[in-house]
């Protein structure tokens, strides 16, 4: 192995423990982890198999469809029916866009759609695709999301097919916090999707850990209720009712829908009514909207007695 010249570095002493040499840093092979496979779960493949569902009675189902599924489990699902049903139905896609895996990369080599979008690559096929495919094109923050730019990519959305923590029953959606109030995850494009994209779906299973998911109030709002359309669990489907032109579609197509109320109302009924967090007046965190425009503040748990 070839000797790897040594840069001096000014590190104070009380702060390095040990030097070890290694071959190595990191194993890209092992760079996805459980988070970013397609599930296996049952349930959570009936989720993604609705919001499908969702996807193909509404009109933005179409040739040229652009479309952004995300790399959670239920997401990947997502994108590998999406695709099943597209070429089933002889549409191809505009462009696929996002964090991209091998699930959105397959799409593009089975001329599934024109292109793929990417501002992360989240696997090694993905970055293998990236480098070798004239058809997936590499872009940045600005383009893909800054609200200031007009020919922002995710304004050229149809469809987004987001998660989340928890979800109100205005539809505002929670990805920064779990039920206990902790500071835990970024908004990255969540808001920013939801916003540019003609449908907006949220995929969820209604109860995590005998937590509910829909709940009366989110803990703090990090995309607002008027961004978003759909909300597919695994106990129904819910329209927000400011898209009546949905819900008329969706009823044409036969697909059962039941208010967001009516799925609180169910997770209660299994997991009781949750009690919120205690907080401090400290605050932890500001939530900032697309346009930086401050929208909820995340305030300190109280210590447990």
């Amino acid at each position: 192995m070839e000797e790897t010249p040594v840069i001096p570095i000014s590190i104070s002493q009380e702060f390095v423990g040990t030097i070890v040499k290694v071959d190595n840093i990191g194993d890209p092979s092992k760079i996805v982890s459980n988070t970013l496979r397609l599930t296996r779960d049952t349930v959570n493949l009936n989720i993604a198999k609705n919001a499908v569902r969702v996807i193909e009675a509404s009109e933005v189902f179409h040739n040229g469809i652009r479309f952004q599924t995300g790399a959670g489990g239920i997401s990947l699902a997502v994108t590998k029916f999406l695709g099943e049903r597209m070429k089933k139905r002889g549409i191809v896609g505009s462009f696929g866009m996002g964090g991209t895996t091998e699930s959105m990369v397959k799409l593009l080599e089975e001329g599934i759609i024109h292109k793929i979008l990417t501002v992360q690559a989240f696997d090694q096929y993905a970055i293998q695709s990236l480098l070798k495919d004239v058809n997936h094109i590499e872009i940045g923050a600005g383009f893909y999301a800054n609200p200031h730019n007009r020919g922002t990519a995710v304004n050229l959305l149809d469809v987004v097919v987001l998660g989340a923590t928890e979800i109100d029953v205005n539809f505002n959606v929670n990805v920064n916090t779990h039920s206990d109030g902790i500071l835990q995850y970024p908004t990255g494009g969540h808001s920013d999707t939801a916003a540019g994209a003609k449908l907006t779906i949220i995929t969820t299973p209604l109860i995590r850990g005998r937590i509910p998911v829909v709940v009366d109030d989110v803990i703090v709002v990090s995309t607002p209720g008027e961004s978003v359309d759909v909300l597919v669990t695994d106990y129904g489907i819910a329209v927000n009712p400011r898209r009546q032109d949905l819900i008329a579609q969706l009823k044409a197509a036969r697909v059962p829908l039941k208010t967001i109320e009516e799925l609180r109302d169910l997770a209660y009924s299994i997991t009781g009514r949750p009690r919120k967090p205690d907080f401090t007046d400290k605050i932890v965190a500001l939530i900032e909207y697309r346009d930086g425009t401050l929208i909820d503040v995340l305030r300190e748990v109280k210590p447990a007695r």
